[in-house]
């Protein structure tokens, strides 16, 4: 099954999509209450980094995507949109990636 991500730029933006939105998940959810609540940084900077390495991969990938699928721009916005709204990606995943 995770074979079948990487046979496509589509497939592999599609679980960057997930990997980003769950780590986006993490840092609202998880280590920001850690860092303010209850004086924990630590996790914070090693899943910041995972998340902006995937948020920069997320980007690149709806940009090729783009490219390949001729996306409008209106397409092309919602998708990069979706990645600094909670839960985004998933819905673009739904919404956009799939049927592409």
């Amino acid at each position: 099954m995770m074979a079948d991500y990487f046979k496509t730029n589509i497939g592999f933006l599609r679980l960057i999509a997930f990997l980003e939105g769950m780590s986006y998940l993490v840092i609202l959810f998880i280590t920001m209450p850690l860092k303010y609540m209850f004086d924990m940084p630590e996790p914070t900077r090693p899943v910041g980094m995972a998340h902006g390495v995937l948020f920069i991969l997320y980007v690149i990938l709806v940009m090729m995507v783009q490219s390949k699928y001729k996306w409008s721009l209106k397409t092309t916005s919602w998708a990069l949109l979706a990645s600094i709204i909670p839960f985004g990606t998933f819905v673009a995943d739904a919404k956009i990636f799939k049927k592409s």
